[in-house]
């Protein structure tokens, strides 16, 4: 079997990208209120 390049782990992602992560800090609430703005149909991972 051949490997995917770039692997991660979704823990990882969730502790880094997801929405709690993002309200923890001012900029990442900003990022979520430019998704909303925009009309993301997803604010985060």
């Amino acid at each position: 079997m051949t490997q995917r390049t770039l692997g991660g782990t979704n823990r990882k992602q969730k502790r880094t990208s997801g929405f709690r992560a993002r309200m923890r800090t001012t900029n990442g609430q900003n990022v979520i209120k430019a998704r909303r703005k925009k009309g993301r149909y997803r604010l985060s991972v």
